[in-house]
């Protein structure tokens, strides 16, 4: 609804503004100098160029958030063969969605199950128990479980107590006791077959995905991802020739010219026109 009502281009339309007032502080020294100019615009082209930044990069990284509340988190569950990841995976579904047994290997491929985990989309992922194998089918398995877990946006590493996790766990991630009903463990614990743990676990799943969706601005596409970080590149070039010192304003400028087009993409096009009304109406010049 922000981005239907226009928030984009609201934040763009400030960064635009701020960025042609730099654009405009560095054209100034070089087209009228002998007017009545500021003899040093470096501290306010900077603050300006800083603060642009910061905004850009902040927006920029809750874009991939922002895609995953649209298209949804993949949540992987992760661990050695019969540790009962399947059985873990149908509690959840609340339904047979993959085959249990208690012989070791039987998930071979990536099984998706989609649900919703407090209102965000949610794909849970069944993935083969990891372990050295010599059956080249449950290699295949084996490697997919891997590739796919690597780029889920969450793990679920269940393990048995005295068990380390089969991947290295990573920021965010969730350990968890299995087979809960037979084994006593402390921290957080479950039970594919009984329940036991489960409502514990959702709510671990939610703090989780709502501690990423609570970055979100209002951009939501890679197409403005990518418009902010060009822009920042540019932003970061800026910051570098002002403080070596030893540049021209005139490439000082176009790279601020580069970081405005940057922007173009989000809102419409900026040109010499913008740059110079901004000039005469800054500055005492030709009057």
């Amino acid at each position: 609804m922000r981005v239907l009502s226009g928030a984009i281009g609201d934040l763009a339309k400030g960064w635009r503004a701020r960025l042609i007032r730099a654009v405009a502080l560095i054209e100034v020294t070089i087209d009228f100098v002998d007017e009545d100019v500021p003899v040093d615009v470096g501290p306010e082209v900077l603050t300006l160029v800083r603060a642009v930044r910061g905004e850009l990069r902040s927006e920029a990284a809750g874009v991939s958030a922002a895609e995953r509340v649209r298209d949804g988190f993949e949540v992987a569950i992760v661990g050695a063969p019969n540790v009962g990841k399947s059985t873990l995976l149908n509690a959840l579904a609340g339904r047979e969605a993959a085959i249990t047994s208690e012989h070791a290997g039987t998930t071979r491929d990536v099984i998706e199950v989609r649900m919703e985990i407090a209102g965000l989309p949610v794909t849970l992922l069944d993935t083969a128990g990891l372990r050295e194998t010599a059956d080249a089918v449950e290699r295949i398995g084996i490697g997919r479980a891997r590739a796919r877990a690597q780029e889920a946006d969450l793990r679920i590493h269940l393990v048995l107590p005295g068990q380390a996790p089969e991947l290295m766990p990573t920021d965010g991630d969730l350990v968890v006791t299995a087979k809960g009903d037979l084994y006593k463990a402390e921290g957080l614990a479950v039970s594919g077959v009984t329940g036991l743990g489960l409502d514990d676990l959702i709510a671990a799943i939610a703090r989780s995905l709502e501690g990423r969706v609570s970055g979100i601005g209002v951009a939501m596409r890679e197409r403005h991802r990518v418009a902010m970080e060009r822009a920042v590149i540019s932003l970061n070039s800026v910051e570098a020739m002002m403080e070596r010192g030893d540049v021209s304003a005139e490439l000082v400028a176009e790279e601020l010219r580069a970081a405005v087009r940057g922007i173009d993409s989000l809102v419409g096009r900026v040109d010499v026109e913008d740059i110079l009304d901004e000039i005469f109406s800054r500055f005492c010049i030709g009057k």
